[in-house]
Formats: C-alpha cells, structure tokens, sequence
C-alpha cells in the first residue's frame, strides 16, 4: 500500500515574495462564489482577495472559495469585515494565511490584528487541535511553525489612520501597508475623488512611511493608469481589478454591442 505523503503548508511563499519586494499583481473577488473565484484562480494572478467586508461573505462562504483556488497559482488573501480577533481566529482555522485587515488607525489597532493570528505567548489565537489549516490534525509541527507563515497586511484608509502611519508600519508583525483609496478620500471629505490633489498627498505620506521602515505598500486600483503611477511609486501588492468589476463591465459591453 502507498503511504500518503503528509500536506505540508510551509513555507507560504506568498509572504516570503511580498517581503522580498516582488512585484505581485492580484485581483479581488466579490461575488461570493465558488465557480466565478475558480474562474480568477486560472488566469494566473498573483494572488486572489476574498472580501469579507463589502461582500456577502463569511466562513460558511470562504471554505468553497479555498478549494476552488486549492490547485491555482494564485495565493488566497482574505479580508475580514474588521479587525475582530474572534472572527480572525475562525478564517485561520478555515485555511487562510495570508490577511488584509481593514480600517487600522493606530500602532494598538496594528498589534492587536498581528496578536489575533498568533498562537500565544506570540498572540491570543484560540486553539483548536483539529481544523481545516492544519488538516484536521495531521500535519506535523504546525503548531511550531504557523506563527511565522501568517502574513498580515492593514489597510490605512482614514485621517487617523494616514496619521499614524510611521507608528503603524513600525508595528512588529505588520508585514504591508495597504492605501484604501476610496474610504481616504471619502475621509477627507472628496468621496469618489481618491484622484483629488488633498487625497494624493496622504497616499504620499503612507507610502513614505511603508518605505522608512522596509515594509511594501499595497493598494487597490482599478484603472490602468492609477495601477502603473502607484507602482512606479512603489506599491508592489497591486490589486488590478474585481470579479464584479469585469462581469459588470463585459455584459454591459455585451448588451450595447447588441441592443443599442
């Protein structure tokens, strides 16, 4: 009889890309679906976001979309509906390693989004010795080893925010820092102008507080010209697009070639 050879989730090479400054261009996923998320993962993008925030998503919904991307090349990130050490616990224990938190405003938000996926004394990570990151037991030293494979970026999107970003990418165990262009601008009092000159200015001074101290720089862009000025500014986690964006985009393109 062949003896299975145990799953083994290290090293994540996600996180050991990102913090090598590689380029890595992804695509968010919206749409809550297991087929549409299997769809994103054979086009080859870096890396897929799964949203739990502005999305009609949770664990129930996410473990479908994990299995779909389980033989893609594309890296499953998740986003939490907020920096909640419960919920966290529960999309760990669900397969995810790699974790874009939302609305971070201070160095204490920071380290306590870092706390919550981290088994303790590193953390405050609830222990379950059977779950689906770990393959319900059996793979070997997880438990050792998982503290150092989780990746947490945080998302900066607010006034508070933008100034506490020195603080905030200080923080040990934040490994990105990631602009939210439409929440800042709104915050700033430009809501749906993240072009506005007041709005560019914060993204500088994320940006520069992302570089000061060694940590890469994210952020969502969805136009093409955005994308290319905000990497050749340095971001190097570049989100390109959306699921919604596309199917909305191509069906309407689809109608008016037809109905106009």
């Amino acid at each position: 009889m062949t003896q299975a050879i145990p799953y083994q989730p290290f090293p994540n090479s996600f996180k050991r890309d990102l913090l090598a400054g590689k380029k890595l261009i992804g695509c968010w996923s919206s749409l809550s679906n297991a087929i549409t998320t299997e769809v994103l993962g054979v086009a080859g993008f870096d890396w897929i976001l799964l949203d739990g925030e502005h999305s009609p998503n949770d664990v129930s919904t996410f473990i479908p979309q994990l299995m779909a991307l389980k033989d893609s090349a594309s890296a499953p990130v998740v986003r939490p509906s907020s920096n909640n050490e419960v919920e966290i616990k529960r999309l760990l224990d669900a397969g995810f390693y790699n974790f874009l938190v939302p609305f971070v405003e201070s160095a204490a938000e920071a380290k306590r989004a870092v706390a919550a996926t981290r088994y303790p004394p590193m953390g405050i990570r609830g222990v379950s010795v059977s779950q689906r990151s770990n393959r319900y037991g059996t793979v070997p030293d997880y438990f050792k080893c998982i503290n150092d494979h989780i990746c947490v970026m945080v998302q900066i999107e607010s006034i508070a925010g933008t100034a506490a970003a020195e603080e905030i990418a200080a923080t040990d165990g934040v490994d990105c820092m990631f602009v939210g262009p439409s929440d800042l601008a709104a915050g700033l009092g430009h809501l749906g102008n993240a072009g506005h000159p007041e709005v560019q200015a914060a993204m500088v001074k994320i940006f520069a507080a992302a570089k000061a101290h060694g940590k890469p720089i994210g952020i969502l862009a969805p136009a093409e010209a955005d994308a290319r000025r905000y990497m050749d500014m340095g971001a190097t986690f570049v989100g390109v697009g959306s699921d919604l964006g596309v199917f909305r985009a191509a069906t309407q393109a689809l109608h008016d070639r037809y109905c106009n």
